[in-house]
């Protein structure tokens, strides 16, 4: 008997027609929802009893959804690295497994980071909306090297913005509630600092760590009052880590300089909020992972950890990767 997969992963469907036979092949029915950013708890709740495995993004699996899930459920297979939108105590409790791929989108988002860092060091975007505004204004810059760095959680995407801003020549700071290899921390000559200490000193301050109950509001009103006054403040983890309300004040105030946010609280961000109008604020919608190679990857990942986890067989798989890789080489 066959299985059904609600696919609801918000990159993959658009792949979805190029890797049917492998679904096909595997005699599996798929589900897929309308969605724009993710699944809500309701959303899901709607489709509750009805598939075997999900291929999801950020869908809200909570405790409720696995139970009305379950028993049929049996694996979630996340596309891409982060499941904190996933119950995973409630899902072990049930006996779904929770999968997914570490190091997914490091390289991207590592770039992504700088990217932001040189636009507020240069003034990029200011000084070519300027131009294309009709003034020839100039504009006070800096050069990284004259900077300081502070990365708050120290891991594989972590480490891949101490790499490249080392190379140009920045001063850094780390921060993890882990510890940190030391083999690292010599080949980088980052500084492993209190979170108080990097916010003191960091003129950039970027935020690379998990969503977990040690870092929801970790950037709020009483850590934002410690920041040096005119630091940019980077997310691209997870929205949640900053308390929004809070980082609006900040902003408006003047203590931050300026923020480069690709995550927020609530997505896709709210038409009315404040971010929005704010021209020292550069935004992004969940978009730092972009890069075909590794979205490809995590594409046949996915499909990896799902078959897996419903126990089929996956040479199968690797036979229509490689099929579909020879045509695209061809064509």
């Amino acid at each position: 008997m066959g299985y059904t997969v609600l696919l609801s992963a918000p990159y993959m469907i658009p792949a979805f027609e190029r890797l049917r036979p492998v679904f096909e092949a595997y005699d599996l029915e798929v589900i897929i929802p309308q969605v724009q950013e993710r699944l809500e708890e309701a959303d899901l709740l709607a489709y509750a009893g009805q598939f075997d495995a999900a291929i999801c993004g950020d869908d809200r699996f909570t405790a409720r959804v696995l139970e009305a899930c379950a028993p049929r459920l049996k694996v979630i297979s996340k596309w891409g690295t982060g499941v904190d939108s996933i119950d995973r105590e409630a899902a072990a409790r049930l006996g779904i497994q929770v999968r997914n791929t570490p190091n997914a989108f490091t390289e991207p988002v590592a770039d992504s980071v700088l990217g932001y860092m040189l636009a507020f060091a240069r003034g990029l975007p200011w000084l070519d909306a300027d131009m294309k505004a009709g003034h020839w204004r100039k504009r006070p810059g800096y050069a990284l090297n004259e900077r300081t760095l502070g990365v708050i959680g120290v891991g594989n995407i972590g480490k891949a913005v101490l790499r490249r801003a080392k190379a140009f020549g920045m001063r850094l700071l780390g921060n993890d509630i882990r510890p940190i290899d030391p083999a690292f921390v010599a080949e980088v000559g980052v500084e492993m600092v209190p979170l108080e200490d990097l916010l003191a000193q960091a003129d950039f301050i970027s935020l690379n760590c998990d969503l977990n109950p040690t870092s929801y509001h970790l950037i709020n009103a009483r850590t934002l009052a410690l920041v040096k006054p005119g630091a940019v403040l980077i997310n691209t983890a997870r929205g949640p880590i900053v308390e929004e309300p809070a980082l609006i004040a900040a902003l408006e105030s003047g203590r931050l300089a300026g923020a480069a946010l690709d995550v927020f609280e609530h997505e896709p961000l709210p038409a009315e909020s404040p971010l929005r109008r704010m021209s020292q604020v550069l935004l992004a919608p969940h978009n730092a992972n972009a890069s075909p190679r590794a979205w490809e990857r995590v594409h046949w990942n996915t499909l990896r950890n799902m078959l897996d986890g419903l126990g089929l067989p996956l040479e199968p798989l690797e036979a229509w990767q490689a099929r579909l890789a020879a045509v695209e080489v061809a064509a």
